[in-house]
């Protein structure tokens, strides 16, 4: 298998809803190890398809030193908030203050087609909803409050990445997702 880019902020990619997956095989299973393989190499907590440009339902995360993937997730979220630091892999080294639910429960598949359920509290269900996110074309910026959020584009604006893109000739587009919380609870 291989490490694959990572797609930056501003690529329609990570701004389009993904579509489910219908076929357990090989190929999927590729995926999965590809995006497992990438998350480690960056590092990071979760990586979803979407971000390495497949346009497909499937994440993986590895917090608490435990891994897992998910296939076409369903959440049930708590209705108890917590607050937290979150970063993305698409926004490199920014990170913001971010509202989440405080537990989540994952329903979904594993890559042989096998349903699972994960639990998670804290990290783990910021992780989870954080990954579900992008699979809905939702990114985590799209979380924060107007003013937070105001600052966050700032920051990106200014950001090496976001300098090294436009020389390069590719300008992210800054449209704002129809799924804006205005820093809303989940």
């Amino acid at each position: 298998m291989a490490l694959q880019p990572i797609r930056l902020f501003g690529d329609p990619v990570l701004a389009t809803p993904a579509s489910a997956v219908i076929d357990f095989d090989k190929e999927l299973r590729n995926l999965v190890q590809d995006l497992t393989e990438t998350m480690m190499d960056a590092p990071g907590a979760g990586l979803a398809a979407p971000q390495i440009g497949v346009p497909l339902r499937v994440f993986v995360w590895h917090v608490d030193e435990v891994f897992g993937h998910l296939i076409n997730p369903i959440l049930d979220l708590s209705s108890e908030l917590q607050d937290g630091e979150e970063g993305c892999l698409s926004f490199p080294e920014l990170s913001y203050e971010t509202p989440r639910a405080m537990r989540a429960v994952a329903k979904g598949f594993n890559m042989h087609g096998e349903p699972i359920i994960v639990e998670g509290s804290e990290l783990l269900a910021r992780a989870l909803q954080h990954e579900t996110d992008h699979l809905d074309g939702i990114l985590f910026i799209d979380r924060l409050s107007k003013e937070l959020r105001k600052q966050a584009m700032k920051d990106i604006r200014e950001s090496e990445w976001f300098m090294d893109a436009n020389e390069r000739g590719f300008t992210p587009t800054f449209k704002v997702s129809p799924h804006q919380t205005n820093g809303l609870g989940l």
